[in-house]
This record gives structure tokens, sequence and C-alpha cells, in this order.
């Protein structure tokens, strides 16, 4: 028996499963979104892969900021300024 063609590599993959896993963690239902409406998951494992620089892509699924880049994935947080009432 002859097995279809992928057309990506494991890795690539699995930096699909890091954006998921991610989001779960901060409490995303895998059920509550569709990845593809918020970036091009096979563009966007073409760039991390083919970075010859440190590159990170930004963007927001949901109201949860991510960072992708070769290192991985990460919530970003923003600093609120604070007001200091002295």
């Amino acid at each position: 028996m002859q097995s279809p063609p992928t057309g990506s590599s494991g890795g690539s993959s699995d930096l699909l499963v890091e954006i998921v896993e991610t989001l779960e963690a901060c409490g995303l239902d895998d059920d509550a979104y569709q990845l593809h409406e918020y970036v091009d998951p096979g563009a966007l494992e073409q760039l991390i892969a083919s970075a010859d620089e440190t590159i990170a892509v930004q963007f927001t699924v949901e109201g949860i900021p991510l960072g992708v880049s070769p290192d991985g994935v990460d919530v970003i947080i923003e600093d609120e300024p604070q007001s200091v009432g002295e």
C-alpha cells in the first residue's frame, strides 16, 4: 500500500500543534476558533522555516496575542501603563 503525499514536513505541523496547545493553555477551546481565519497556517510555516534571520510573526486569535518565531510560540503580554499616585 502506498502512503498519500503529505505536502508538509513533520516539523511544520509541530508549529501548528504548538499554536493550538498555547491557545488551549490560555483557556481557549479548540472548537472556539478556526485558525485559518486569523492566519494562513501554510504561509506561516513556510515563513518561519525559511527565515535566515530571527523573525517573529505576531497575530491575535480570539483576543489572545501570539508571537511565533523559530524558537516557538509565545503569548504576548503587553505592559500596561501604570500611574503612580505620589
